[in-house]
């Protein structure tokens, strides 16, 4: 594990907020998963594909994919029964898994450069460590890998609900309670550290997502079901067995970026450096006054550290398209405060 360098702030494209990527309905086994294409801006793109969290959705990537597409050509999904996509029969990291190598056989793109936020990260590293050969490179966002103190995620007060049966229907009566604008406010200050980073347009565009949730009638058992997916996956990590999420991090092989923020309400904040640590060929990113999905929060850092590391994995050195870098412009983020804190982090 070594520290993350960032690519040339002057690089970037120009600030600007886009609205969201225009999306598609693909038929997939039987269901519909719904796709979003940020097509590529300059030509020697490579493939890209973005995996969003609990609760999450395509929407979510708007930004970074935006100021990554002169170098990716990237598509975003809907995980089974969130965003548009319609409802899986499973709810668990493996089905999602193997939804995301369906997509990337079905898409005929791979390898791919995989991008995971929250679960989506989960996911992704089980897809990176069963089946490099669709993986080029890997980004990681706050990855929602396993932790046994639930004291240190909001989330952690979900976990009676699990053992209430048909907990769905709670959930659903809790959100019929709540109008979109006050559930949406509450969604941004869970996930976010510093509410002034986000544009007015991405609030109203949240508000909307938070609508769609409501009119989807499986929303809420999508929700609980993948939760309780996720938190079973958490504690069969600390089994014996090759399932284990820590376990199947350590064989991932490709080149590897982890951003944690240090302001993380949702994943322990000890995850990101710990998951730095379990995989071999690996950056860190931590970052100072973000929250759970830096990806939105700080699009632009998150942007530098993932052209470095398109940089560094290319074979001369520059990212698909792009120029190579002065090696004294490029900063560096040290991990500061991390070290020693590992005790339930081991795997």
């Amino acid at each position: 594990m070594k520290p993350a360098a960032l690519w040339p702030e002057h690089l970037l494209p120009a600030h600007h907020v886009p609205p969201p990527w225009p999306g598609r309905n693909v038929r997939l086994d039987g269901t519909v998963t719904y796709v979003r294409d940020t097509p590529a801006t300059a030509r020697g793109a490579e493939p890209a594909l973005y995996v969003h969290g609990l609760g999450g959705s395509s929407q979510n990537w708007t930004d970074l994919a935006g100021l990554l597409a002169d170098r990716l050509d990237g598509e975003a999904i809907d995980l089974p029964g969130f965003g548009r996509s319609e409802p899986g029969r499973r709810y668990t990291v493996p089905s999602f898994a193997d939804r995301v190598v369906r997509w990337i056989e079905h898409s005929d793109r791979g390898p791919v450069h995989l991008f995971g936020n929250s679960l989506g990260g989960a996911v992704c590293v089980r897809v990176a460590a069963l089946r490099p050969d669709l993986v080029r490179t890997l980004t990681l966002i706050s990855p929602a890998l396993p932790f046994l103190d639930f004291r240190r995620s909001l989330q952690g007060r979900m976990l009676p609900l699990l053992a209430i049966p048909r907990g769905e229907r709670l959930a659903a009566w809790r959100l019929a309670q709540v109008a979109p604008e006050v559930m949406a406010e509450q969604v941004m200050e869970a996930c976010i550290a510093d509410l002034t980073r986000i544009s007015e347009q991405r609030r109203q565009e949240a508000i909307e997502e938070i609508r769609i949730r409501y009119e989807a009638a499986h929303y809420a058992a999508a929700y609980v079901r993948t939760f309780r997916g996720l938190v079973s996956s958490f504690l069969r990590s600390y089994l014996p067995g090759s399932g284990s999420l820590w376990r199947l991090a350590a064989r991932v092989r490709v080149p590897t970026l982890v951003v944690g923020g240090r302001q993380d309400r949702l994943v322990d904040v000890r995850v990101a450096p710990q998951a730095a640590r379990v995989i071999p060929d690996s950056r860190l990113l931590s970052l100072d006054g973000v929250g759970h999905v830096a990806q939105l929060e700080v699009p632009r850092t998150v942007a530098r550290a993932v052209l470095a590391l398109l940089a560094e994995a290319s074979p001369d050195g520059s990212p698909p398209g792009g120029e190579r870098p002065d090696a004294q412009a490029r900063a560096l983020i040290t991990e500061t405060g991390e070290s020693g804190r590992r005790r339930d982090m081991a795997g």
